[in-house]
């Protein structure tokens, strides 16, 4: 029985420091989701909205490897199985990238930009003209914990 125990302790601290057993967790919920979502009854519709919420939540979920979570955000909130196309989001949301911006979600930039800057246009209530974007290239996609501090 020690034996056995000791297996299991040593399974799970490996399958954990490979981060695998957060993927099996997750991918566990996105079934159990998938069997007791309900097909029959139909979602309401898509507000414009909430479809290019639901999409930037998407694409920095996917750009974190978070696939689980994205397929249980696309399942549940009726977004379209193919995502919106980037450049047709970011005309949208009135975003203009420069090159950094583009290699990273669109999430990214918006936050940015407040955090850093266009006070003046947060307070017209606008969206972002710019997407400048200052954080280090090497911390995206880094677990919070990993990324420098500034």
């Amino acid at each position: 029985i020690l034996t056995v125990l000791f297996v299991v302790i040593v399974l799970r601290d490996t399958l954990e420091k490979r981060g695998a057993l957060g993927q099996i967790k997750a991918r566990i919920r996105a079934e159990v989701f998938n069997a007791l979502d309900d097909q029959s009854e139909p979602r309401p519709p898509l507000s414009r909205e909430n479809l290019l919420i639901n999409e930037l939540i998407r694409e920095y979920l996917e750009y974190n490897k978070y696939k689980y979570a994205a397929s249980v955000l696309t399942a549940e909130s009726g977004q379209p199985e193919v995502p919106l196309d980037r450049q047709f989001l970011a005309k949208e949301l009135n975003v203009v990238e420069d090159t950094n911006g583009k290699s990273v979600p669109l999430l990214y930039g918006i936050i940015s930009h407040f955090l850093h800057g266009g006070k003046e246009e947060s307070i017209q209530n606008t969206l972002p003209k710019v997407s400048l974007l200052n954080y280090p290239k090497q911390n995206l996609g880094k677990a919070p914990t990993e990324r420098n501090q500034k």
